[in-house]
């Protein structure tokens, strides 16, 4: 019996990185000189799509893709009343540490925050939610593997908290359709402060990271594209030693995510 559940379950995660034996789930990723992956869910055929399928179930920091459930919660708990409220800058500018994007640090609105990833912002949020409330949510939504041994603010960027690419879906899929401990107020607003892209056919609400704890770069792009027909779940990951020159590292997550939704023909 156990043999045969478990060929049940290889045979699941092992799904071709061919899409009915034409497109070519990994084109994308040699193009780009990247190592990763895309997970998608098909919301309408209930079908994941993979492009690696044992990567979809490795573990990693989820870096700036946190914000996601890090809205929600500070939302939830009212550590803030709206995305619009402002959080005021800590101090004065290291250029050392900051240097490389000065134009975040200063007074900003959440969703400005979110929206440029200003990582500060949501320390100082994280810093009112305190670990007690975000082991409560994060064990109630099954986000990631619940490590909070880090001993610095942001476990998200480092230390051993890591999620899945095929959890990020998940737990996405779980936000579209509301069945997690937060309002709908609170859906509402994320939803809106998500959205990357808009146009006649479509709608993505997304969110990017990148981490760069123990010499490697980690680069993500997750989200889903709504359209009229479908609604597609997306959770790519890409990633490279800091010391291995790729200009296009951070461009590439997106680039990589678009070429297979069109592959596959969601946008």
């Amino acid at each position: 019996m156990k043999l045969r559940y478990l060929i049940v379950l290889f045979g699941f995660l092992s799904i071709s990185s061919k899409v009915s034996g034409q497109v070519d789930l990994q084109q994308a990723f040699r193009e780009c000189g990247i190592k990763g992956s895309t997970t998608i869910y098909d919301y309408k055929k209930q079908k994941w799509i993979y492009s690696d399928s044992l990567d979809a179930q490795k573990l990693s920091l989820p870096a700036s893709t946190f914000k996601i459930i890090n809205l929600l919660i500070a939302l939830e708990i009212k550590v803030i009343k709206d995305e619009n409220e402002v959080v005021k800058w800590i101090g004065k500018t290291d250029t050392t540490l900051y240097g490389y994007r000065p134009e975040i640090y200063k007074d900003l609105t959440v969703r400005e925050a979110f929206e440029v990833s200003a990582g500060w912002v949501f320390i100082e949020l994280a810093k009112k939610i305190g670990k007690k409330n975000y082991t409560k949510y994060l064990k109630a939504c099954r986000y990631g593997n619940i490590d909070l041994s880090e001993k610095g603010i942001d476990f998200w960027n480092f230390g051993r908290f890591g999620i899945s690419p095929q959890n990020q879906v998940a737990f996405l899929k779980a936000i579209y359709e509301e069945k997690l401990p937060f309002s709908k107020r609170n859906y509402e607003i994320l939803k809106k402060v998500m959205i990357t892209e808009k146009s006649n056919d479509y709608t993505i609400r997304a969110k990017t990271g990148w981490t760069r704890d123990g010499g490697i770069d980690s680069g993500w792009w997750v989200g889903y594209v709504e359209s009229r027909e479908n609604t597609y779940f997306f959770a790519t990951r890409i990633s490279k030693k800091r010391s291995e020159s790729n200009p296009s590292f951070g461009q590439c997550r997106k680039t990589i995510t678009k070429t297979i939704l069109k592959q596959i023909n969601a946008i």
